[in-house]
């Protein structure tokens, strides 16, 4: 293994606002924070979740831009998501935490009705096994455990087919309510968080010509 990724993993287990449990410890024990989130953040604050963050940029963006919300970032890449936790903690940055495990086990760290909003951004669009997308049914029921009745859950990917799976699918099938759909974000005059924040791989897609979709959802 590189040198730089053992060395980010140890800064990793300094930093107070980044958890790793594994799928073991998770079953010995209730994580400590699940239904107290608010005592963590030291506030009553609404708990927004960016599901596959990687480097957390897009976690880290939404927290500046509006620090009366609490923001979490949630992926499996150890390496990855040392950036965000370390530029929070440089920021001192109050309002944001991130979680290293599974996204299969999410539900495994959070109380039912403690979460307002969900995030999904660039995902990896699963073209053969739709079971493993995130905002397929099987992703959809673990939130449900969650998050609370009628909050949103935000699509941001430059993969048509999962935009489209996700809207024709997935969508009428659960009973769900569509808030925002547009295949081209930046030409539907659409603003609010979905413009305000964009990641790496979004700039470099938005530079090739490629067109951003975007879907909001609800209850």
């Amino acid at each position: 293994m590189p040198k730089h990724k053992l060395a980010r993993f140890a800064e990793n287990l300094t930093f107070n606002n980044l958890f790793q449990l594994s799928f073991e410890q998770l079953a010995e024990r209730e994580f400590e924070w699940r239904g107290r989130w608010h005592e963590f953040f030291g506030n009553g604050n609404p708990i927004v979740l960016e599901l596959g963050c990687g480097k957390g940029e897009y976690t880290i963006a939404m927290a500046r831009q509006l620090p009366d919300q609490n923001y979490i970032g949630v992926d499996i890449k150890g390496a990855r998501l040392w950036r965000g936790a370390k530029t929070s903690n440089e920021e001192n940055m109050a309002n944001v935490a991130f979680i290293r495990t599974r996204i299969e086990l999410i539900d495994r760290f959070f109380a039912p009705d403690e979460v307002s909003e969900i995030w999904v951004t660039f995902p990896d669009p699963q073209p053969k096994k739709p079971n493993k997308r995130l905002t397929s049914q099987r992703f959809l029921s673990l939130y449900s455990h969650f998050l609370k009745p009628g909050s949103p859950i935000n699509l941001k990917t430059d993969s048509r087919e999962l935009f489209d799976y996700t809207l024709e699918e997935v969508i009428p099938a659960a009973g769900l309510q569509v808030d925002i759909a547009t295949p081209d974000l930046y030409a539907s005059g659409y603003g609010g968080m979905a413009t305000a924040v964009q990641t790496f791989y979004e700039s470099m897609f938005l530079a090739q010509g490629k067109p951003i979709t975007y879907l909001r959802f609800s209850e």
